[in-house]
């Protein structure tokens, strides 16, 4: 298959619409639904970063997508319990495998901004990994294969019009690409840098120089995250899964402090008081998670006010306080932290601090790369100067 119509572009009124090889094949198949323009968009670029990811860590690699960015990004450690439940796959009806772990972890980090995605699995699609997906309100998945007990369940989701797409994984694209935008077209080489290669974590300026195994496998997760994020951008990890990720945002201190507010958000949805509310039987998942996240911020009295809190719970919990929120964040330690460039100021590193961060990977090369660094050592933190600029648009 050379070409495949589209029912539209980005925008209903954007028509014709397709994607199409100017040599050779398309490297996909389309094996249920009928995936639309931003579904490529996302799955194309998803399936860059678990294959990535993949090839870096040795380990199965999961993506969950929206408007060409990740909302999470993960590798297939085994989850804690606490991790199961927050995650929602306590009750998981099979058994966990590798690429299920990687895709709880990456749908798990930032669940409201994962609802609708599109979904990445580095490794064949197994039917533990489908019944999870099954279970999420989603737009489709990309990976290399599905055993056919996988299929058959993901092709009976949203009444048989869930978009399935099979990646060839010995797909390599040609190393010059191009775009157009207002009708004049763009060139460039494809960005195929290397990154985890440890000669990017030879230049460290920092007086704290040492960083442990985890911490390295970390903000290499990190860096290839940001790799395929809208930039500006910036990306907390921790465990091998991405915990805050802040994309788009025209100022490098929003990014950091976006990213750094979810991966807070992440963290309190461990509290003993987050995970033992008390939700009215049925609720549905979305609600849930919303209401989580009302709960967790500064607006809780919108579903703790009588007459809102009946809707959520079978009691009216208490909120958490804010003594209790700076004790609990105080305790989340051994935070990795990736910058597409380099941080102009060391506000960044403050911000991030507040996050646990104790490993930082950056380009380095700003006129304030001293303020950094004296920030860095303040705290003790260990930070690299990758060299590298991870823009992506």
């Amino acid at each position: 298959m050379k070409e495949l119509e589209l029912k539209y572009g980005c925008n209903p009124n954007q028509k014709p619409s397709r994607i199409f090889m100017e040599e050779g094949e398309l490297p996909i198949q389309v094996l249920n639904g009928r995936p639309g323009y931003i579904n490529f968009l996302d799955a194309f670029n998803s399936w860059q970063l678990v294959r990535e990811l993949k090839a870096a860590t040795g380990l199965p690699a999961a993506a969950s997508f929206k408007h060409v960015s990740p909302a999470g990004a993960a590798v297939g450690l085994p989850l804690s319990d606490t991790l199961k439940k927050v995650y929602f796959v306590d009750d998981a009806p099979l058994p966990l495998t590798p690429i299920a772990s990687a895709y709880a972890r990456a749908r798990g980090a930032d669940r409201m901004s994962s609802y609708g995605d599109f979904i990445a699995l580095s490794d064949v699609c197994d039917e533990s990994t489908a019944r999870l997906i099954n279970r999420e309100v989603s737009d489709g998945v990309i990976a290399p294969g599905y055993t056919p007990e996988a299929l058959e369940v993901l092709k009976s989701k949203r009444k048989g019009t869930y978009n399935v797409i099979q990646m060839d994984p010995d797909y390599r694209p040609a190393p010059i690409e191009r775009k157009q935008c207002f009708g004049i077209t763009f060139e460039q080489g494809r960005n195929e840098i290397d990154l985890a290669d440890p000669a990017l974590f030879g230049n460290v300026p920092t007086r704290n120089k040492t960083f442990t195994d985890e911490a390295r496998r970390d903000l290499v997760i990190a860096l290839i995250t940001l790799k395929y994020t809208q930039s500006n951008s910036v990306c907390y990890v921790k465990d091998g899964q991405a915990i805050g990720i802040g994309a788009g945002q025209q100022s490098r201190i929003h990014c950091t402090r976006l990213a750094g507010n979810k991966a807070d958000i992440w963290w309190l949805r461990q509290h003993p008081k987050v995970m033992g509310l008390p939700f009215v039987p049925g609720i549905r998942r979305a609600d849930r998670d919303n209401t989580i996240d009302i709960y967790i911020g500064p607006e809780h009295d919108d579903v703790l006010r009588e007459g809102e809190w009946q809707k959520f719970f079978t009691e009216r919990p208490e909120p958490l306080s804010g003594q209790e929120i700076r004790e609990w964040l105080a305790q989340n330690t051994g935070v990795c932290l990736g910058s597409d460039a380099f941080f102009p100021f060391g506000d960044n590193i403050e911000r991030a601090r507040k996050s646990g961060v104790q490993y930082v990977a950056q380009a380095g090369g700003s006129v304030r790369d001293d303020h950094v660094i004296d920030t860095c050592d303040k705290y003790g933190i260990a930070m690299a100067f990758t060299g590298v600029r991870l823009f992506h648009h």
